[in-house]
């Protein structure tokens, strides 16, 4: 099963629009995340549903974000994606009548359940903000030793 990387790189694509003065065209967005503008405006469109960014039409238009980065968890952010899958583990329909395979989905079924809401407290505890913040002491920490776009050259 393929990883999906949305919510990765959806992360990565709002912390740069922070930093940005005006708006993302999704052709910059595209670009940044090695993919195609379509793609992106696709999946800003959920983000705008849920409140999270705002598209300006018109020339030199494009998407900002709609609220500040402390008012955005990552929660907000994979429901806003659809809530995709979040293991690529799961439980066998084969034989369902098998009382072995009822055993091993009870048993399954608990162990991902429990991990997939501790997993989704996790994500409801850390911000944008949070995540802006690990950046700029990255940054701090290694300023030179960087490209020039994450320098803010």
């Amino acid at each position: 099963m393929r990883s999906d990387n949305r919510l990765s790189r959806m992360l990565h694509a709002l912390i740069h629009m922070d930093r940005m003065s005006g708006v993302a065209t999704s052709e910059l967005l595209a670009g940044m995340l090695n993919t195609n503008p379509v793609v992106v405006r696709r999946t800003m469109a959920g983000l705008r549903d849920q409140g999270l960014v705002r598209s300006e039409k018109g020339h030199g238009g494009g998407w900002v974000l709609a609220r500040p980065l402390d008012g955005v968890t990552l929660l907000d952010i994979y429901r806003a994606l659809g809530e995709p899958h979040l293991f690529a583990i799961g439980l066998s329909a084969d034989n369902p009548d098998c009382l072995v395979e009822q055993a091993v989905n009870d048993s399954l079924g608990d162990a991902l359940e429990q991990a997939r809401a501790a997993l989704l407290a996790r994500l409801g505890q850390v911000t944008l903000g949070d995540l802006a913040r690990q950046f700029e002491q990255r940054l701090r920490t290694c300023q030179g030793q960087l490209p020039g776009h994450l320098r803010g050259d």
